[in-house]
């Protein structure tokens, strides 16, 4: 015993190693791997985080919580086994004990006396009546007071007392029937069953005696209603009565009525498509082109129409098609019948040229098809003699149409055919080809044509033809500008072919633009070589003028910038600033270039101090030169010299005889002289269109601070004008109108004025103290600038904390993954090794009873 206390006391000494699970002694730890963490200084309320720890120690105290609640939670991954306490109000800290005791107590009851299904009538529940069970009621365990008045209730019948009590006479008598009858007595439940059959049937008889009498009221209701109109002598007024008080219906109700009696919307072909369209209407202009082809050359196809042809013995003349109506018309004239003979068929049908004979539409299409039905018949077209204008809506000047013939006879209707403006054009492949197509023709026929083109080589028709159109955008474009350069420019037709430079434009934008571009750029190349070779530029032609009107009727004025309107500002900016004026001409084209400026800005509101400008030397021109003026003119005009007085007006006769009137184009070409009096009307029209822009202008850019900047000149030369009295009053009244407008105007801005600042303080030799809060990156930061940085750090400290933690528990999982993975590896292992060596003991006891027979 001693020598064993002297083992344990050595074994567990201070100094010995522990005996560790297996038997084995852990060494002792090494002074060197022992971790100090060391506190520099105590802070008072800060909880100590520092201590001494052994290598491992940390480590197997984080294995083992994670044992504890990781792994817990990684094994019951798939159990749902969780104890809900589901009872009333026991997570409702607001009621009390008793009241929660209460309350389950009252579900309880609830949950027993609840129906579960409201169409079980098999169901047991307890039915009431007057406070009285039902079922105690069927017993007829009724307790009858002797003391009651009724004398009924105090009689009981025979058969209730042999029910319920099974004595009296009743008794005796079905105590001898088995002997009379040899049947034997009936039981309390056949008694009761027999009273409940009793009270039915008593119950039908009732329901059946008032049907009866139900049915036979009605009876006599409709016999009474038949024999009492012939008691009456008269029909009762009661009638007319309600007939005369009937509510007469209101708006609401015969408008529902009217909508329940509107034809409902019938079914219609489907709306054909572009393409469609185009092919038909090519297909159209194809056949009207060879009729017309047919009646130039004189070809009789009436003769060949009414050859016999071949018909068959068999033949039953089933395929008669009645083409049109060929009744006369009978009529009486003085007395005597007069009837109409029919005219020739072909000038019949179509008398009034392509104003009725294209309006005919589509219902002459199978008889023109079928009329031309000979060897050139072209009756593979299937087009009719419809409207030429069914997209331009242009007026045209009767012409013959497909098919008419004049009454001279064959050469006439040669004559007239070779007269007629073809319906088909071959594509113009220069602009002289277009010229020499629309040359010598009428507006009408010029835009005829224009359109026939567009629709025999619309896109969808070939592949190349939608090049020929981008083509045929071009040419019209130079034709416009040939047909502006004109002696005199044919202002019609140009209005008349923006349409089709419309419709072209919408087809090809990107092509049309680019056209345009150049018509713009090769002016402005003009302009800026003029100007380097000569110092100035006089204005361009009105080619240039219907192009710049044209572009902004064509292409959208409000974006931003645009390829081809932003060019277009430029050249007019261009033109008002560089161009001086010189003629009455050159003040037409300015005004015009003023009017088109503003439409371009009607929209976007751009404010353009060239148009304003421009308009201030006009009314400057207007007026007779002063020294003192109070404001200064800009090129490129001038205050004094030879054009300063250009628009003043000094004859009084024609101020009195001048009439406003619209200021034409044909002035800005100058072509035709004009006399003294007409010039000094056309001065008065352009300060009266310089007055009406001014208007404009006061309207479009009142609310802009940079048009007050120029309010002071315009005020000053408008009181000028409005000082002349020998103006014409239209001129005053506009003057006047212009004035009313600015006045109007609300001033929207402050004027422009310094930021007020503080002085500069002069420079001072004392030193400026700048608190040093913490040295190094720190320094200098706010106490705001600190606890961000301080918030900042801790969030960056506790993420990498959460991510290493993270971190670790993958890989504590990872390890008890692969750990029962080495489990079920190493069970399925044992098990085939316990396989193979069962099959090796039966194989080595078959081969030792194989030995033994072998032996035998």
């Amino acid at each position: 015993m001693g020598k064993a206390r002297a083992k344990g006391a050595r074994a567990k000494a201070p100094g010995a190693p522990e005996q560790a699970r297996g038997g084995r002694a852990r060494p002792n730890p090494n002074p060197f791997e022992v971790k100090v963490n060391r506190q520099k200084f105590q802070v008072l309320g800060r909880k100590t985080r520092h201590d001494v720890g052994l290598p491992g120690v940390s480590r197997a105290r984080a294995i083992r919580k994670r044992t504890q609640t990781l792994l817990k939670e990684y094994k019951e991954r798939d159990k749902s086994n969780v104890f809900r306490d589901r009872r009333f109000g026991e997570y409702n800290s607001g009621l009390s004990a008793e009241e929660k005791m209460a309350r389950r107590f009252a579900l309880e009851q609830q949950r027993q006396h609840e129906k579960k299904n409201i169409y079980n009538l098999n169901e047991d529940e307890e039915l009431t009546h007057y406070g009285q069970s039902l079922a105690d009621i069927e017993k007829h365990n009724e307790v009858l007071d002797s003391d009651s008045d009724t004398e009924e209730r105090g009689t009981l019948s025979a058969e209730l007392t042999l029910a319920h009590f099974g004595g009296g006479g009743l008794v005796q008598s079905t105590s001898q029937q088995p002997g009379q009858g040899g049947e034997r007595p009936r039981s309390r439940k056949e008694l009761i069953e027999e009273l409940i059959a009793k009270s039915k049937q008593e119950k039908r008889e009732r329901q059946a005696q008032r049907e009866d009498a139900l049915e036979l009221t009605e009876r006599l209701d409709r016999d009474w209603k038949g024999i009492q109109n012939l008691l009456a002598r008269k029909a009762p007024p009661s009638q007319d009565r309600d007939r005369k008080e009937k509510p007469q219906p209101d708006a609401y109700d015969m408008m529902v009525r009217e909508l329940g009696f509107e034809m409902k919307a019938q079914p219609s072909n489907r709306m054909k498509t572009e393409e469609e369209l185009a092919k038909e209407e090519q297909e159209r202009l194809e056949h009207l082109e060879a009729e017309r082809v047919r009646r130039m050359l004189g070809k009789d196809e009436d003769a060949a129409a009414q050859k016999p042809t071949h018909v068959s013995a068999d033949d039953l003349n089933d395929g008669f098609v009645l083409d049109k109506d060929d009744r006369r018309l009978l009529s009486y004239k003085d007395g005597k019948m007069n009837v109409q003979e029919e005219q020739s068929e072909g000038a019949g049908d179509s008398s009034d040229g392509e104003g009725e004979g294209e309006d005919s539409g589509e219902g002459s299409s199978e008889g023109d098809t079928e009329d031309s039905g000979g060897s050139d018949s072209h009756s593979d077209l299937g087009s009719d003699v419809d409207s030429e204008e069914d997209s331009g809506g242009l007026a045209q000047e009767p012409r013959p149409t497909p098919g008419a013939r004049p009454a001279g006879g064959g050469q006439g209707a040669r004559e007239a055919a070779g007269t007629e403006l073809p319906y088909t054009f071959a594509a113009p492949e220069s602009s002289e080809d277009l010229k020499s197509l629309l040359s010598g023709k009428s507006m009408e026929e010029q835009l005829l044509v224009v359109e026939r083109i567009q629709k025999c080589h619309h896109p969808s028709l070939a592949v190349g033809n939608k090049a020929k159109l981008e083509k045929l955008f071009g040419f019209l474009l130079e034709y416009v500008g040939d047909l502006a350069t004109s002696d005199p420019p044919d202002l019609r037709v140009i209005d008349k072919l923006v349409v089709q430079l419309y419709n072209l434009c919408q087809m090809f934008p990107e092509s049309a633009s680019e056209s345009v571009r150049f018509v713009l750029r090769d002016a402005m190349h003009d302009l800026e070589g003029t100007i380097e070779a000569k110092g100035r530029a006089p204005y361009p032609g009105l080619d240039v003028l219907v192009y710049l009107k044209i572009a902004g009727m064509l292409f959208p004025t409000s974006d931003f910038w645009h390829p081809v309107v932003t060019p277009a500002l430029v050249c007019m900016s261009q033109l008002l600033t560089k161009c001086p004026v010189l003629s009455l001409q050159d003040a037409v084209k300015g005004l015009f270039l003023c009017c088109v400026f503003l439409d371009y800005v009607a929209l976007s509101r751009r404010f353009i101090p060239e148009l304003i400008n421009f308009l201030l030397g006009i009314l400057y021109t207007a007026t007779p030169n002063t020294q003192s003026q109070g404001y200064t003119l800009v090129h490129p005009f001038r205050p004094l010299g030879k054009n300063s007085e250009l628009l003043l007006v000094s004859d009084k006769e024609d101020k009195a005889t001048w009439q406003r009137r619209s200021l034409s184009l044909h002035w800005a070409s100058g072509r035709k002289a004009q006399t003294e009096r007409e010039a000094n009307h056309t001065r008065l029209s352009c300060l009266a269109v310089c007055l009406a822009l001014v208007q404009r202008c006061v309207l479009l850019y009142g609310a802009l601070p940079a048009f007050h900047d120029i309010t002071r000149p315009l005020r000053a030369l408008l009181g000028q004008h409005l000082a002349d009295h020998s103006h014409p009053r239209e001129l005053q009244e506009l003057c006047q109108s212009a004035l009313t407008d600015m006045d109007a105007q609300e001033r929207r801005y402050r004027p422009l004025i310094c930021e007020k600042s503080k002085p500069v303080p002069l420079k001072l030799f004392t030193p400026r103290l700048v608190k040093v809060l913490e040295f190094g990156k720190k320094q200098g930061s706010s106490k705001e600038e600190q606890e961000r940085r301080r918030l900042v750090h801790k969030h960056r400290r506790e993420f990498k904390g959460a991510v290493r933690e993270i971190r670790k528990d993958n890989q504590f999982l990872a390890r008890m993954q692969l750990s029962e993975i080495m489990e079920r590896d190493a069970e399925r292992k044992r098990k085939v090794k316990q396989l193979f060596n069962s099959l090796a003991e039966q194989e080595g006891e078959w081969k030792a009873l194989k030995r033994k027979k072998f032996k035998k």
